[in-house]
């Protein structure tokens, strides 16, 4: 199945970098690289990963990869990666902020 960065998981992907590439710039490429790939391989089996415990009727369902989150949803075919964050980050009042 087609997989799809949206520019929030994008810009999640640079602040990542950017974080990263702080203490380390060859391991923030190498690490972006393994998260990307990690975010495409979701195509291969979408609904592998659970639903959002608590928001399941959003459809959003999340991939860990060592310490941060890959948060997708399966639409028309494509899988739709929606936002890349550190595990750490409140994710509910940013994946959720208009409920």
């Amino acid at each position: 199945m087609k997989v799809v960065l949206s520019a929030r998981a994008r810009a999640g992907l640079r602040t990542i970098a950017l974080f990263i590439a702080r203490d380390n710039k060859a391991r923030a490429i190498t690490f972006i690289r393994e998260l990307e790939r990690c975010a495409l391989e979701i195509g291969r089996m979408p609904e592998a990963f659970p639903l959002l415990p608590t928001h399941e009727a959003s459809g959003i369902r999340r991939r860990v990869f060592r310490d941060y989150l890959i948060f997708y949803r399966i639409q028309a075919g494509q899988v739709d990666v929606v936002h890349i964050l550190h595990g750490a980050q409140d994710y509910d009042s940013l994946l959720f902020s208009d409920e």
